[in-house]
């Protein structure tokens, strides 16, 4: 794990998605879980080093979110939509992504399970631990359900995928005007560091920069639509390129779903 403060460190390599941990003088806090089951079992052994962990937040309904909670001791803190989405998922959707994503990782152990929340919240929650606030505040964008976690004694916001950097943004389930004011809403916060929900830890300016993307995504989008471009030519012409120079190929797929949500956004916007 990454030291980032004295008492944050960030799990970027072994996660489908960062994780996190905070450490307190009356336990730990983990933000977010890795998808692979023997990676999850890896970061919580070393999150024990530090202390017993005493919560778990998800800032996310998504997989690469959620699926190791199960391997984590402590309360476990959701959105209350999160909460349905994890009622909702099933172990067989599961293996059949880790199949796509991360074969070498199969087969689920026996010990895998879908663990519901303890605590959930719609709009904020404020907890306190061994002199640390942990500020839990709904910022709809990525999905409905986002969660940033911001820590003000060590002056930092952990986003979620409302940021990400170095990495094409998924705007599939995605609310690209609430995204947009979500970004304002966090750039307003007292912080030093972000730790995004993929990539590098960054400096605050991470936040301009993603709010730059998102509306430079659905800018680009909007023209396409002015120029009267089906939705299957904005999927062949509107590849974000200038927005985010050197896409590697991989992710070219993920721009196409981003071209249609954007597309479908715009289009109801306009009716």
């Amino acid at each position: 794990m990454e030291k980032i403060t004295a008492n944050v460190y960030v799990e970027s390599k072994l996660s489908m998605c960062n994780s996190s941990v905070v450490i307190t003088k009356d336990g730990v806090v983990v933000i977010d879980t890795p998808m692979i089951p023997a990676n999850a079992k890896k970061v919580a052994a070393e999150a024990e080093r530090f202390g017993p962990v005493r919560y778990v937040i998800n800032t996310e309904p998504h997989s690469d979110h959620i699926s190791g909670d199960c391997y984590f001791g402590g309360k476990l803190v959701t959105h209350e939509g999160t909460r349905d989405a994890i009622l909702a998922s099933k172990v067989k959707d599961f293996e059949n992504m880790l199949k796509m994503m991360a074969p070498d990782s199969l087969p689920i152990p026996d010990d895998f399970h879908y663990r519901p929340p303890d605590i959930t919240f719609t709009e904020r929650l404020m907890f306190y631990l061994g002199g640390y606030t942990f500020k839990l505040i709904n910022m709809p964008g990525h999905t409905p359900y986002q969660v940033a976690v911001y820590v003000p004694e060590e002056r930092i916001v952990f986003t979620s995928d409302n940021v990400v950097v170095g990495n094409m943004p998924f705007l599939g389930p995605s609310l690209p005007g609430q995204w947009l004011k979500s970004l304002k809403e966090y750039d307003k916060l007292d912080v030093d560091k972000v730790v995004p929900g993929h990539g590098p830890v960054a400096e605050k300016s991470a936040i301009k920069q993603m709010y730059k993307i998102v509306k430079g995504c659905l800018d680009a989008v909007k023209v396409a639509i002015d120029k009267g471009m089906s939705l299957e030519e904005a999927q062949e012409k509107v590849t974000f390129a200038e927005i985010l120079p050197g896409v590697p190929e991989h992710v070219k797929g993920v721009a196409r779903m981003n071209v249609a949500r954007l597309y479908e956004y715009i289009k109801n916007k306009e009716k």
